[in-house]
């Protein structure tokens, strides 16, 4: 709570250094300029007109300007209002917050934030870790995008992505979340039965390979590495998606030999409804992260959810195969 308590501190040090001692003030020219009435204002706090007129007025001295221009017919803010109007509800805002949280003894974090996410990921763990961390700060809102589709955020509507890899663009800010991650070669246990069990990396030419396609490139060559030796396949298949949560639906199926993030595989892999194959070869460095275009983005509410995502990558990673090099 420490941190809402200095932004409530910094809020209150702003009215006092504008002398103003009442914050009943500072509620009736908010109330007003969102209802457009001072009368409409005085009833929502039951005071009579006259009350709330000579609030106004002892705000406007206080602050030697005129905030709402007035007729008998019409109201509306001057040019000092408009600018001092989101300040106003700064100082109530923080104010309101640490009452709720003196009395909840829980902190206060109001945000809305748009995030993209990897489909598979998104769909089969990030939508619960993120309903985990609406019940924790309710006031937080959220909109999911899910796709494999790399997200423009300078230009689309998104504020945070969660990617796997190094961003393209060294101008992003990539905040890790599971840097340990790899992708790894896996299938049901009814296609090896079928098709037999690769024993190394290179017998994948022989197999039925679920690729994946990003933007217009499949990713059709697979490297690996041991003991200081990397090698790359150039594996086929009968199907492609750009969509991971089918290439995982087709291993589950039996359709073929996958190559995705361990993340996305946990709760499989611990099911035996897919098996972890080669596990003397390392797959490709896949690390998690959350992306955003300016460090400036880095909010008191993106910080706590950084923290919790965190922390949910790693339990699920403790699922991950004693094989795995990156498992905890």
């Amino acid at each position: 709570m420490d941190f809402a308590y200095k932004v409530a501190n910094r809020r209150i040090t702003f009215i006092e250094k504008l002398k103003i001692k009442n914050l009943q003030d500072l509620q009736i020219f908010v109330l007003t300029a969102d209802s457009g009435s001072l009368s409409a204002a005085a009833r929502i706090l039951d005071l009579s007109p006259a009350v709330a007129s000579a609030s106004l007025k002892r705000l406007e001295a206080e602050l030697s300007t005129v905030l709402l221009l007035r007729s008998t017919r019409s109201l509306r803010l001057s040019a000092e209002g408009q600018r001092f109007l989101p300040a106003a509800r700064l100082a109530l805002g923080g104010l309101q917050d640490a009452i709720e949280e003196i009395s909840t003894g829980r902190q206060v974090v109001r945000d809305s934030l748009q995030i993209s996410m990897p489909s598979d990921l998104g769909r089969n763990h990030v939508l619960d870790w993120l309903d985990e961390f609406q019940v924790r700060y309710p006031e937080v809102s959220l909109r999911a995008q899910l796709s494999d589709r790399i997200a423009d955020i300078y230009r689309q509507p998104v504020d945070l992505a969660i990617r796997y890899g190094t961003p393209s663009d060294s101008g992003l800010v990539a905040v890790p979340l599971y840097s340990d991650n790899r992708r790894l070669l896996c299938a049901s246990p009814d296609y090896l039965a079928r098709c037999g069990t690769p024993q190394s990396p290179a017998d994948l030419i022989e197999h039925n390979c679920l690729r994946f396609r990003l933007g217009d490139e499949v990713h059709e060559h697979w490297q690996f590495s041991r003991a200081g030796q990397t090698i790359n396949v150039a594996v086929r298949g009968n199907r492609v998606s750009d969509d991971g949560d089918a290439v995982h639906r087709w291993a589950l199926a039996g359709r073929g030999i996958a190559y995705k993030s361990a993340l996305d595989l946990v709760p499989s892999l611990a099911s035996g409804r897919l098996i972890h194959l080669c596990a003397d070869w390392d797959g490709e460095a896949a690390p998690l992260s959350l992306i955003c275009a300016d460090r400036r983005q880095l909010s008191p509410t993106v910080i706590l959810l950084r923290d919790h995502l965190r922390q949910c990558c790693q339990a699920l990673a403790g699922g991950l195969p004693k094989t795995f090099p990156g498992r905890l």
